[in-house]
Parts: C-alpha cells; structure tokens; sequence
C-alpha cells in the first residue's frame, strides 16, 4: 500500500506538472496575439515594450528584493556582476526589442514559429564557440526546422509582401540573441541561483528600454488609450511575470526533457489565440511548415536530453 500511494502521489504531481507547464507555456505564446492588439491602437513597438517592462518593474524588484540573500553554491563576484548586466542587455532588452519589432511586420503566430528555433541555435553556438559536438539526429532535425521555416514562408510574401522577410529577420535575430542569452548566462545562474538571476537579468533589460525610451521619446505616460495600458499590464503580468515561475516548476517537476515536449504547445496554442483574436489564418502550407518546425525541435531538445 505504502507503494502503491508514493506511485499515485508521483503521477498526481507529474500530470500537475505538465498542467503548470501547458498553462505557462500558453500565456507565454498570448504575448505576440497581446502585443498584435496593441499595435491596432496607434502605439508602435518601443512604447508597448516600455509598458510591458514599467509594469513588471515592480514584480522582478520585489522577486530580487526578496531572493537577495539567497544561498548558492558559489557566491558571485564583481565580474560576474557585469557579466549579468551584458547578458540582461542581450537576452531580455535586445531580443524583446527585436520581436517587439517583427511582430509590426508579421503575423503572430509565423513569429512564433520562428522563435521556436532557438533550441537549435542553441547548438549551433555550442558548436561555433564551445566546440561541442552535433550527432547526426540533431543535424538532421536542425535541417528539419529549417525546411520548416522555408515551407511557413513559402507563400507568405504574396499574402503580405516583401515586409514579411523583414519581420522575419528581426524575430530570427530575436531568437539569435536569445539563445546566446542561453549559452553564454549557463555558467552565471549556479552563482546566483535561478530566480534571483533572473530577476537581475529583468531588471537590467527594464533599465536598458527606459534609456532607450527616453533617447528617442518624450517620457510622455498618459499620451496613450486606455486599451494600450490594459494590454501592456496584461503582457507584463500575464505572458512575462507568471509563465516565467510556471515554466520554472514545471520543469521541476517533471524534468526538463517531458518539458521540451509540452513546450511544443507554444506554436499550436499560438496559432489558435492569433485566429481567436486576431483573425489571423495560415495557410494549409504554412501549417505543414509549422508541423515540420516543430517535429525538428522535438527531436533536438530530446536528442539533446537524452546526451546529457
């Protein structure tokens, strides 16, 4: 009996596990369908992004505030300090800018699509700079997720015209920075601990889109429509403060490896809010194309998984 109840008090918390996870993983994907609904109220991309970053401000300095003595297994230093403020620059300001600025060119859930390959970029940089090898499974989903994007994007250009590769680009670059977020920032996080890490990294990007702002605007926070705060408010708590612990205690509890597998939820859950809010239809191309992406990043995060 004393089995019996550990094996059902195990799958009760892997299937809340995977709960966490999905939900997490859906309000992660509602940001580009919430930031899309911004843009139809005259608000362009680096005003939503400071909205996004002034309403979660005061979450991540409470979070620092909180986890500040937090106990790791090696504490620190000075270097190590500007070492996070590079890869807060990097990964939270410049790739939310990035795709902030994609998404004024392309749909939401092609963005979605293309941010999905940052696993793989992952590994390419892992090869470039850590010299770590690639097995010829990953090599194979790596050109799988490629022939993916080209297939999202073969008839794209005809239904919105040549600004659909500049969108493109700039999500991609979104991914590319993102990514490198990743490879370089692996080492930092056991000398802070993951959510005091994060909450720094925020902060720092927070910081980087209030200088940005003021440079090229005038600090003008009433200027905007009612509408614009709401969804800046609800892209900040919802699809940026509360899926980031979501993701963080699903993994835990149900590892990172049955992770990759649910996160693949993101593209599809995207594509259905876009058509719910936005009206937004891919064509049957696209969303072939959208299925091969996402069979190939299957196959790199758990390949990946299983070398580890």
């Amino acid at each position: 009996m004393p089995t019996y109840f550990r094996f059902m008090q195990t799958s009760k918390q892997f299937w809340y596990g995977i709960g966490l996870g999905v939900l997490g993983i859906v309000l992660f994907s509602s940001k580009a369908v919430m930031v899309k609904l911004a843009y139809n109220y005259k608000v362009d991309s680096i005003s939503i992004l400071l909205l996004r970053m002034l309403f979660s401000f005061p979450f991540y300095l409470v979070i620092a505030y909180w986890h500040r003595n937090q106990k790791v297994k090696a504490n620190p230093n000075q270097k190590d300090y500007l070492w996070l403020v590079f890869f807060g620059f990097v990964g939270y300001y410049l790739a939310s800018y990035f795709d902030f600025v994609g998404l004024t060119y392309i749909k939401a859930s092609l963005e979605r699509i293309i941010l999905f390959l940052y696993p793989t970029i992952v590994l390419l940089l892992n090869k470039l700079f850590l010299k770590q090898p690639i097995s010829k499974i990953q090599g194979l989903a790596i050109g799988l997720t490629y022939l993916g994007i080209v297939i999202a994007f073969s008839n794209e250009v005809s239904i919105t015209g040549i600004d659909a590769y500049l969108g493109g680009f700039y999500i991609l670059l979104s991914a590319i920075t993102y990514a490198s977020y990743l490879v370089g920032s692996g080492w930092l996080i056991p000398k802070f601990g993951v959510i005091k890490f994060t909450a720094y990294a925020m902060l720092v990007s927070c910081v980087c889109v209030f200088i940005h702002y003021g440079f090229i605007r005038e600090l003008n926070l009433l200027g905007f429509s009612w509408q614009v705060y709401v969804l800046g408010a609800l892209i900040a708590v919802f699809a940026t403060v509360i899926p980031s612990f979501l993701v963080s205690a699903s993994i835990k509890m149900i590892s990172s490896s049955n992770f990759a597998i649910v996160a693949g939820v993101g593209p599809i859950s995207t594509i259905i809010l876009a058509g719910v809010f936005l009206n937004e239809v891919l064509t049957w191309v696209q969303l072939f194309g959208a299925l091969v992406v996402i069979i190939g990043i299957l196959l790199v995060s758990l390949n990946k998984t299983s070398n580890t």
